[in-house]
């Protein structure tokens, strides 16, 4: 089974781009499944029901979230009724909307999705993603198991990685927007990428006019933040999973422009 992780998509422009070249990826690489990491997919950062419905028309399968799942209260209530969107699992499961964990049927197969938050470096005090992402393997109904690892530290996400090595199929890490190098297989059979990247637009800071993100970071002063424009690029990494083991076969990072 070949299985798309695509990186955080940055607002209408992002999503516009992903609908226009996402079709034909799907069918020269064969992707069997789709995952897209939306949690930025509206302007203004956070996912709304507009912004999940131009992802799921434009080819995605799930969505998955981050530490802006909850920025737009429109959204709440498809968080609980969608079966397709998965927000970090480590969010305290009783007072907030949604699942860490879907167990979707595609016919062929059943995917299970599951999405963490890390701690190191993310403002926040959310439980402990290793015991969190523990509790959420028991409940999938899948030996196919896609992890999305919504962390800003490196040496966390990589200690992931190898924390989950032959217990889940692939873990693609996603929040810096910035695509590693080192989309891989691990030696226990889980497929691995540091961060596999953003949608949107090229010359800017994380999908952000560049002039707003120096302002704000030179004179300390609040700032909004207005989206660029311009050439635009679709991140994301194809695994592909052995049907039977659910183990990883390659990984390959991809970059459209």
């Amino acid at each position: 089974m070949r299985i798309l992780c695509i990186g955080d998509v940055v607002g209408s422009i992002g999503c516009e781009f992903l609908r226009n070249n996402l079709p034909t990826l799907k069918k020269v690489k064969g992707v069997d499944f789709v995952i897209c990491n939306g949690e930025n997919s509206a302007d203004g950062n956070g996912l709304t029901p507009v912004s999940a419905k131009h992802l799921f028309d434009s080819g995605v399968d799930a969505i998955t979230l981050g530490n802006h799942s909850f920025r737009r209260k429109e959204v709440y209530d498809c968080l609980d009724s969608n079966p397709f969107i998965v927000r970090p699992a480590n969010f305290p499961e009783n007072s907030t909307p949604g699942k860490g964990i879907i167990n979707v049927d595609t016919g062929r197969r059943i995917v299970s999705i599951i999405n963490i938050m890390g701690n190191s470096y993310m403002d926040n005090n959310l439980n402990c993603a290793f015991e969190c992402v523990d509790k959420m393997i028991k409940q999938a109904e899948s030996k196919i198991i896609i992890v999305d690892f919504h962390a800003e530290a490196t040496g966390e996400k990589r200690a992931m990685g190898y924390y989950l090595d032959g217990r889940v199929s692939a873990m693609f890490g996603t929040h810096t927007h910035v695509q590693t190098s080192d989309a891989q297989v691990l030696p226990k059979g889980t497929g691995y990428i540091t961060d596999t990247g953003m949608t949107g637009t090229i010359h800017s800071v994380l999908g952000v006019k560049s002039e707003i993100i120096i302002a704000k970071l030179k004179n300390k002063l609040p700032q909004r933040f207005d989206l660029a424009s311009g050439e635009c690029k679709m991140e994301c990494t194809l695994f592909d999973i052995d049907d039977k083991s659910g183990r990883c076969v390659s990984a390959e990072s991809m970059r459209i422009e």
